[in-house]
């Protein structure tokens, strides 16, 4: 049973999803200068963005984020900052507006839902 077609179908009534655009962190190149500059692997798909909860919003708390924002419910993989593979996180571009993913709050076989912050 895949239970999150049916709670999609169901939030999809009152808050549709939207088209989104995914820049998963592929690492870095060094630039000139010898700047870092992200590299990415892009797709895209649709996702449902909503606001936070009150227990998501306890998570970033101690996290001293600042600025919009929002959970998304995406199928597939994401994530934040990963030092250990020198990766950034993963961005989100919806209507045209960078959002990065600042911490994955729930990860699952088949999909995620993470906190993101507007860029």
């Amino acid at each position: 049973m895949d239970l999150r077609s049916i709670a999609n179908a169901t939030a999809n009534v009152v808050n549709p999803n939207v088209a989104v655009t995914i820049k998963t962190s592929a690492g870095y190149s060094v630039g000139g200068g010898r700047k870092q500059v992200p590299l990415y692997t892009e797709t895209s798909g649709f996702a449902q963005v909503q606001a936070l909860d009150g227990g998501d919003l306890r998570q970033l708390d101690g996290l001293n984020i600042t600025g919009t924002l929002r959970a998304i419910y995406l199928r597939g993989n994401l994530a934040g900052v990963i030092r250990h593979d020198d990766k950034g996180g993963d961005v989100i571009i919806i209507d045209g507006k960078e959002w990065l993913v600042v911490k994955v709050l729930e990860h699952w076989a088949t999909w995620t839902k993470a906190a993101i912050c507007l860029q």
